[in-house]
C-alpha cells in the first residue's frame, strides 16, 4: 500500500501521475478492482480531490515495482535518473523524495523518455540550477522526426512565444517572445529520420515546436505533430528521449564537472 495526502485541490487521475508513477500505468485496473481508497472510502472513478484528502493505493507487488524510472548515478550530492515515456518529472521527483531529501532541477514532458538530474541538498541544488541558468549542463536528445531535413546539421534560430489557453507553443522567425536555439544532426535519413538534437536554450516544448515549425515533427507527437502520419502509423507516443547529460559544475559539486551520463533508452 501507497499514501498521499494531496496538497491542493485536483482530480485522482492528475493526483497520481504526479505521485505515484507505479500506480498511474495501472490506475483503471485499480479504480475497476476498487484498490484505491480516498480518506478510508473506496473509490471507482476518477474522483475530485480535495486539498488535505488522504489517498491509499493497494498495488500487487508487480504493479509496486514498476517505478516508472531506474537510477543511473547517485552520491551524497545528486540523483541521475532514467526516465521512462509515459511518467511525470514529478512522479521520480515523488518517488525519490520518499527516500530522503530531494530537490528538483528540471523537467521533461510526461511522453519523453531519458535524463533528469536531482539534488540531494539545498548547496547540491543551488549549483545545479546555476549551471543550468548559465548554460553549462549540455543536453543531448535523439528524436525520430517526420521526413529528412534538407540539411545534415544545422543550428536552428527562432522565438517561442507560450499560448496558456491551448497549453502549447508558438513559433517564429521574427522577435516575438523568447529566443530559443536548437541544433540538430541527421544521425540516419529516411522516410523517418534519426536525428541528434542539442538544446542552446531550454524552453517549454522547444524541441517538438521547433522541428515541427521546420516542417519535420517528431513521430507520435500529438500537440505539434502530424496526425496522419501518426495515425496511418499507429504512433501513439512521441520518440524524443534526453540521451545525454554533461555537466560543467563548479562550487561543491566541482567533482562532476566533465562527466557525462547516457540514457539507457532507444527506440
Amino acid at each position: 500500500m501507497k499514501v498521499y495526502v494531496a496538497k491542493e485541490d485536483t482530480k485522482l487521475s492528475g493526483f497520481t501521475d504526479d505521485v505515484c508513477a507505479a500506480a498511474s500505468f495501472c490506475l483503471r485496473t485499480l479504480l475497476k478492482n476498487r484498490d484505491v481508497r480516498v480518506n478510508g472510502v473506496r473509490v471507482c472513478t476518477d474522483v475530485p480531490l480535495k486539498k488535505g484528502d488522504e489517498v491509499a493505493y493497494y498495488l500487487s507487488a508487480a504493479q509496486a515495482a514498476r517505478t516508472g524510472f531506474a537510477v543511473l548515478y547517485e552520491d551524497d550530492n545528486v540523483i541521475v535518473a532514467d526516465k521512462e515515456s509515459g511518467v511525470n518529472s514529478e512522479a521520480v521527483f515523488s518517488a525519490l523524495s520518499e527516500r530522503g531529501e530531494a530537490h528538483f532541477i528540471h523537467r521533461l514532458d510526461r511522453n519523453t523518455a531519458g535524463l533528469l538530474i536531482f539534488a540531494k541538498n539545498a548547496q547540491a541544488a543551488e549549483e545545479l540550477l546555476a549551471a543550468f541558468r548559465t548554460r553549462r549542463v549540455t543536453k543531448a536528445y535523439l528524436a525520430l522526426v517526420v521526413g529528412t531535413p534538407s540539411q545534415k546539421h544545422a543550428v536552428l534560430t527562432s522565438y517561442l512565444k507560450k499560448d496558456a489557453a491551448s497549453a502549447t507553443v508558438r513559433i517564429f522567425d521574427r522577435p516575438v517572445g523568447e529566443k530559443i536555439v536548437t541544433e540538430y544532426e541527421v544521425l540516419a535519413p529516411g522516410d523517418t529520420a534519426l536525428l541528434q538534437v542539442t538544446l542552446h536554450t531550454g524552453k517549454t516544448h522547444q524541441i517538438r515546436a521547433h522541428l515541427a515549425h521546420i516542417g519535420h515533427p517528431i513521430v507520435g507527437d500529438e500537440k505539434y505533430g502530424d496526425h496522419a502520419f501518426n495515425r496511418a502509423h499507429h504512433a501513439t507516443r512521441q520518440r524524443l528521449i534526453a540521451k545525454s547529460l554533461t555537466l560543467n559544475t563548479g562550487g561543491s559539486l566541482a567533482y562532476l564537472s566533465g562527466m557525462t551520463f547516457v540514457s539507457a533508452h532507444n527506440f
